[in-house]
């Protein structure tokens, strides 16, 4: 077993040396990738040949790919991320700073004002992190080094290239996170050429610099995601039996309603009625496991990340934003209340 694991490993460090530096473009995927998307979208070849020869291999790119926090960390580490007194009071800033395009935008779109301030709080800390990588390098690297998601990541290449001619910025300088995200609510190309929005109507739609924009753009996501106004996120949930069979935990696509979680042995103050589809979630908190109900706008929030402890600290981030400002905020207990829900 050591053996095959070292010579997989000698194996993968020989792919990623091989291809290290500037693209090669003549690689066989690399020359039909050029080719599909000047044929698909009328690009002048010269232009994607000379942009692609610029695309640097990162091999630190495909090591986050491989351990993203959510699927390394249990959920008391992930929620310390992110649940801290700086990021709390910042919070707290750069809603009393944005106080009026976030509530408008809330009014607007019945998204909820501290929804969009954690979200963006989550992604980039309001806007001071927004990553470190080249886009370009980011999604070249995934889209022809990365096997597992390539054919994702081609077509986000292909969305990227688009997108920089739309929006005419120089696609060898944008900057963003090791997966390509861009911006203060680290939208996917596709995502920023289908959701974002001119929040003040100057003609212009920047992610990178223009608050009016990614608030409108982060509140327009969840609407066309399908977000209710004035429904429940999340509920505290307990477990009548612990060892209760047959409930499966941290799906996020709908298989039980408020109704069958209640059957099952959930106790929880239920925000729906029994018919509404609900998420069973089972996390590892510091003193042991911890239970929470989610509803359709949780999974909503799972629509921006695939993961139900990405949506639960949104949700907790939200409700502590929303509260008056409290510097024990960051402790670990449930902060799931915020003006469109009430927890037990």
């Amino acid at each position: 077993m050591l053996k095959n694991t070292l010579l997989g490993l000698c194996v993968s460090m020989g792919f990623m040396t091989a291809h290290a530096g500037t693209m090669d473009i003549n690689r066989p995927e690399v020359k039909s990738f050029i080719d599909e998307v000047v044929s698909r979208d009328h690009f002048d070849k010269d232009w994607v040949t000379h942009v692609l020869a610029n695309a640097e291999f990162r091999a630190s790119i495909v090591d986050a790919m491989e351990r993203p926090a959510e699927r390394v960390r249990p959920w008391s580490e992930y929620r310390s991320i992110f649940m801290t007194e700086k990021r709390i009071r910042e919070g707290h800033e750069f809603y009393a700073e944005h106080q009026k395009q976030l509530e408008s935008a809330a009014h607007r779109t019945g998204v909820p004002a501290e929804i969009i301030a954690a979200i963006v709080g989550i992604e980039t800390s309001y806007g001071r992190t927004m990553g470190k990588y080249r886009v370009l390098d980011a999604l070249a690297t995934l889209a022809f080094d990365y096997p597992p998601r390539a054919s994702y990541f081609r077509g986000e290449l292909e969305q990227f290239l688009l997108l920089s001619k739309e929006a005419a910025f120089d696609p060898l300088t944008a900057m963003g996170s090791y997966a390509g995200a861009m911006g203060a609510p680290q939208f996917m190309p596709r995502s920023y050429r289908s959701f974002a929005r001119d929040g003040d109507t100057d003609g212009h739609i920047d992610l990178w610099n223009d608050w009016a924009d990614i608030i409108e753009s982060v509140a327009n996501y969840f609407v066309t995601n399908g977000w209710h106004h004035d429904e429940p996120v999340v509920s505290v949930a307990e477990l009548r039996d612990p060892d209760v069979e047959g409930l499966a935990g941290n799906r996020i696509e709908f298989s039980e309603t408020v109704g069958s979680l209640k059957n099952k042995g959930v106790e929880f103050k239920a925000l729906a009625p029994n018919t509404a589809p609900a998420l069973f979630l089972a996390l590892r908190g510091s003193d042991g496991p911890i239970y929470r109900v989610g509803y359709h706008n949780f999974w909503v929030i799972t629509r921006y990340n695939r993961s139900p402890m990405y949506a639960l600290a949104a949700t907790e981030l939200a409700a502590a934003i929303a509260q008056t400002p409290n510097p024990t905020a960051a402790t670990d207990t449930p902060t799931t209340r915020h003006r469109t829900q009430h927890s037990p």
